[in-house]
C-alpha cells in the first residue's frame, strides 16, 4: 500500500495562502530554544511578538515567515495549558506554522468536506479551527486550520464539500487566536480519534515519535522547501 506521505510527496500545487504570495516572498522563521535572538521580552505578549514577526519579514523584504515543525519551543511557557504541576512540558511542535499578517485569506489545500470546527478560546490555545477530512487514493486523512478569525466559523456546516484552493476562512487577529502574533497553524492528521474541532499541535517529547507519525511534515503537500 502507497504510504500517505508518499502520495503527499506527489501532489502538486497544493496552497494554504494564495498565488498571489509566492514562494519568492517566504522565509524560514526559527522560533526554536536555540535561537538567541528570540528572548523571554520578545515572547512576552501577543503585542511584542508580533513587531517581532513584522521586524523579521520587514529586514527579510518577505510576506510569511514558515516554520515549526517538530521544533521544540520555549514560546508555550507562557500558557498554563501546556503544562501543570503533575504533568510533562509540552513544548514539542507538530505542525507548521505561516506568519502573516491577520486578515490573510485561508485556503483548502486538497478537495474534502468540513470534518468539524470549533472555537478553542483561551490563552494559548487555537482559537478557531477548522478541520477537513480528505480521502486520497486508499487514505482517509485530516487537515487542521488553526488560529482563524471568528467568521471563519460562520456559515459553516459538517460534511459542507470543500475545493482545493478554495477560501475557508481569514487569518484571526491576537483577540480571538489564543493571544499569538497572527499565523496560520497548519497540521496534517492520519488517524484524529473522536477529536472534533481539535486536536493536539503541541506535545511532549515523549509523546514525539507517535505524533510525527501520526502528523506528517506538512510541507511533503506544501512544497515550501524542497
Amino acid at each position: 500500500m502507497t504510504s500517505l506521505e508518499t502520495i503527499l510527496i506527489n501532489i502538486q500545487d497544493a496552497k494554504v495562502i494564495a498565488d498571489s504570495i509566492t514562494l519568492k516572498q517566504y522565509i524560514p522563521l526559527d522560533l526554536s530554544v536555540s535561537n538567541q535572538n528570540l528572548t523571554k521580552e520578545s515572547l512576552a505578549n501577543a503585542a511584542t511578538f508580533e513587531n517581532y514577526i513584522e521586524n523579521y519579514l520587514t529586514l527579510n523584504n518577505s510576506k510569511v515567515a514558515y516554520g515549526g515543525y517538530n521544533e521544540e519551543r520555549n514560546l508555550y511557557k507562557r500558557s498554563s495549558m501546556f503544562k501543570d504541576l503533575e504533568t510533562e512540558e509540552r513544548n514539542m511542535h507538530i505542525g507548521l506554522d505561516l506568519w502573516i499578517k491577520a486578515g490573510t485569506p485561508i485556503l483548502a489545500a486538497l478537495d474534502g468536506t468540513v470534518h468539524s470546527f470549533n472555537f478553542n478560546a483561551g490563552f494559548g490555545d487555537y482559537g478557531p479551527t477548522i478541520i477537513l477530512e480528505h480521502q486520497v487514493e486508499n487514505h482517509l486523512f485530516y487537515t487542521l486550520y488553526g488560529h482563524l478569525s471568528l467568521d471563519s466559523l460562520e456559515n459553516i456546516a459538517i460534511g459542507n464539500v470543500i475545493n482545493k484552493g478554495q477560501q475557508i476562512g481569514l487569518l484571526g487577529n491576537s483577540t480571538v487566536n489564543g493571544d499569538y502574533s497572527p499565523h496560520l497553524h497548519f497540521q496534517i492528521i492520519k488517524n484524529i480519534g473522536t477529536n472534533l474541532g481539535d486536536y493536539p499541535g503541541v506535545c511532549t517529547k515523549s509523546d514525539l515519535d507517535f505524533y510525527l507519525d501520526n502528523c506528517p511534515d506538512p510541507n511533503l503537500l506544501l512544497k515550501i522547501t524542497s
